[in-house]
């Protein structure tokens, strides 16, 4: 599963989600700075990316789109980059099994 982070989360963090994962991207990288969110959704639907943030958007978005892509809502506040890797990682196996095995369309995560 790889990973497409928003703006609102810090790019710093793509090298550390390779292990994880591979194939990881943030929406700078990508030339989706200051991009519409459909853009970005049209783009990670595209590229097999599952996508990342802090904001409501995408979950909001995922109602009334079909889904892929996935969508992965940290619910955590403004937290350093090393918490938000954090919670990725440590939560890794829940997410795949709810956005593949149980075929969610979102995933919050509480942090």
């Amino acid at each position: 599963m790889k990973l497409l982070l928003d703006e609102n989360l810090s790019r710093k963090l793509v090298p550390f989600l390779q292990e994880d994962y591979p194939g990881s991207s943030h929406v700078v990288f990508l030339g989706l700075e200051r991009q519409a969110d459909r853009r970005i959704w049209d783009y990670a639907k595209a590229n097999d990316f599952v996508i990342v943030t802090s904001d409501s958007d995408f979950h909001e978005m995922s109602l009334l789109a079909d889904s892929p892509p996935k969508i992965i809502w940290l619910k955590s506040g403004n937290r350093s980059k090393a918490a938000i890797l954090n919670l990725l990682l440590q939560h890794g196996k829940s997410i795949e099994r709810l956005l593949i095995a149980e075929a969610k369309s979102c995933v919050e995560i509480y942090g």
